[in-house]
């Protein structure tokens, strides 16, 4: 039998990602004015047509970069050769503004929400673009804010720019090989450069090796380096703006020279599990020209802005990701047919509860990410009350954990909703996964973002702020509504005091990882609640489908359960003894061996 003969697959139509969304639309009816939403919402209706006729085709031409260190005369050319579809891909993006979205500021403080739902309708079609994008929004926040005049004249309008010809992307260089995250180990060293006056900033050379550098076919990167002493660990760092090519402004027709060209050498591409068209490369760093960004032996505080706006991409992301293989799942069930061809997998029951369940998780993480990215808009605009500023130091670390872990595990359920055809690479969906992966160890694994809220709650007011919020929305909440949900809200007031407790000093070094659960979890039920709030008092055809969605969230979560699971989980944490330390211990290293001992000494001092 020929290939086109006999049974023919009836292929599934995906349609716009915009309009064909369960979530967006009627999130974005909340969160943004009529006077905005109007505009945004033809745009993003727009756009999700974009998705399907123009990046999605580049997305498929892409392909690995390709370093060429050697020319045939045996010179050292460090020649980074990207594909057209990767080019293409970044030219696309920056000419629907999605750097410039952000800093134009049409929308003011909604700036944040409708670009973020732009990222949310491309990031399953664009490869890993986000990352250097991420990266160049976090950079232009930190020029903002601490540039020279002459750099915000001359850098940011490049960074924001909507002309692929003249826009720049910047890429973050923080991970070397002593510490990965721990950046108090940094061995690059800063040198100011006497008699040298920039216009840019104090002008300093960069010597050292930089392990993990994203986007190395970037124009600008940030990078901490060492001006302090070694014994001043994390606090003797200081912040720079590096060329990765010189002359760094160059014509629209002028091919970019190699980064030799700044005395940058690219060692090697890396060679990861996923996000394999992005170049990600170990570089080294001799004497490399750099301006002082921010006060000295102050790099760590001074970065902080763009570690912000990365994690946020990165939660985004995940829920791209989600949306993405939920979109293919979800077509799929409405055109594969089973039982002897006499049912669609649409008016299968069993099949449909999993698709209910993934299109749950996607519901509580698009509202939990958004609610961050709304603050973050009203922060940069300097709209936001104290509060909300505190609210969110909490939100955005979580809100990246959270994400990253569900996302493939959603993603997985998804891929096995198709059967054998999700496990081919056609679908996409293997891509998804493999590229969302790298989203649980991106500016921060889920044990490293624990501890920075453990940090973040050290500041007084904090913690508070969040209880004040929650019980608001608990508060909000209409009596007949507050009736009919008693006992999902019941679940969520006996979890305030635990998240409360969780964070008194001294933190319990087992709580902190499902503290931060417990808090996505509270946060995320909150969310949905103020929509499902929303919803009953605009009398919104989707009010059932929104107050289901939130009772089933707080009563059966996702994998692993829900709100009162969390809570449970948190409870085990806090009563956590020594003895369960060193059983924790036996278990991994055995009986004998000597980091038993370190590990029960190390928790000693904390419990």
């Amino acid at each position: 039998m020929r290939a086109e003969e006999g049974f023919q697959p009836t292929p599934y139509v995906e349609g716009n990602p915009f309009t064909a969304d369960t979530v967006l639309p009627s999130l974005l009816k909340r969160l943004v004015p009529p006077s905005v939403l109007s505009e945004v919402d033809e745009d993003l209706q727009r756009f999700g047509d974009v998705v399907l006729t123009k990046l999605r085709p580049l997305s498929a031409r892409a392909e690995p970069a390709r370093l060429v260190q050697y020319n045939q005369w045996g010179q050292r050319v460090d020649d980074l050769q990207t594909s057209e579809g990767w080019r293409g891909l970044k030219a696309a993006l920056q000419e629907e503004g999605m750097i410039g979205i952000f800093y134009e500021r049409k929308y003011k403080e909604y700036s944040r929400v409708y670009g973020f739902a732009k990222i949310l309708l491309a990031v399953g079609d664009t490869q890993v673009m986000f990352c250097p994008l991420s990266m160049t929004d976090g950079c232009s926040r930190v020029l903002e804010l601490m540039g020279t005049p002459e750099l915000k004249r001359d850098v940011i309008p490049r960074l924001t720019s909507r002309d692929p010809n003249i826009a720049f992307t910047a890429g973050q260089w923080m991970t070397e090989r002593p510490g990965g995250s721990d950046v108090s180990q940094t061995e690059t060293i800063a040198t100011p450069i006497p008699n040298i006056t920039s216009p840019y900033g104090p002008t300093y050379t960069i010597n050292g090796f930089k392990w993990f550098s994203s986007a190395t076919d970037s124009d600008v990167a940030l990078a901490l380096a060492r001006t302090g002493p070694v014994s001043a660990g994390s606090r003797g760092l200081s912040l720079f703006l590096i060329p990765l090519r010189r002359p760094l402004f160059r014509g629209p027709e002028e091919s970019a020279p190699p980064a030799l060209t700044n005395n940058i050498r690219i060692h090697r591409l890396k060679n990861k599990i996923g996000t394999k068209v992005l170049p990600t490369a170990e570089l080294e760093l001799n004497g490399s020209e750099a301006y002082l960004i921010g006060p000295l032996n102050q790099g760590v505080k001074s970065i902080t802005p763009v570690l912000n706006i990365t994690r946020m991409y990165s939660a985004i992301s995940s829920v791209g990701y989600i949306r993405k293989a939920l979109t293919i799942a979800t077509a799929y069930s409405k055109a594969r047919t089973v039982s002897s061809g006499e049912q669609l997998l649409k008016d299968n029951p069993l099949h449909v509860s999993v698709l209910a369940k993934v299109n749950l998780l996607y519901r509580a993480l698009t509202h939990f990410t958004f609610s961050a990215v709304a603050l973050l808009g009203k922060v940069e605009c300097g709209v936001a009350s104290e509060e909300e500023e505190l609210r969110l130091r909490m939100l955005t670390p979580a809100a990246k954990a959270f994400a990253a872990h569900y996302s493939s595990i959603a993603m997985e359920e998804c891929m096995a909703a198709l059967g054998g055809m999700g496990y081919m690479e056609e679908t996409g969906i293997g891509r998804l996964i493999d590229d969302g992966l790298v989203e649980k160890v991106w500016e921060g694994t889920v044990s490293v973002l624990s501890l920075d809220i453990v940090r973040a709650t050290s500041k007084r007011g904090v913690v508070e702020a969040f209880l004040k919020w929650a019980n608001g929305v608990l508060s909000a909440c209409p009596p007949p509504l507050q009736t009919k949900l008693s006992s999902p809200i019941s679940v969520i007031r006996e979890s305030l005091p635990l998240i409360s407790a969780a964070y008194k000093a001294p933190v319990s070094p087992l709580a902190t990882r499902p503290a931060l659960f417990l808090f996505s979890h509270a946060t995320s039920s909150l969310n949905l609640l103020e929509h499902a709030t929303w919803s009953f008092a605009t009398q919104s055809t989707s009010v059932e489908v929104d107050i289901e969605v939130f009772r089933r969230w707080v009563e059966e979560g996702a994998w692993g359960g829900g709100l009162a699971t969390a809570a449970e989980e948190l409870k085990r944490g806090l009563e956590a003894t020594i003895e369960r330390v060193a059983a924790d211990s036996k278990i991994v290293y055995g009986t004998e061996d000597e980091a038993k001992d370190a590990v029960v000494e190390l928790a000693r001092a904390h419990l």
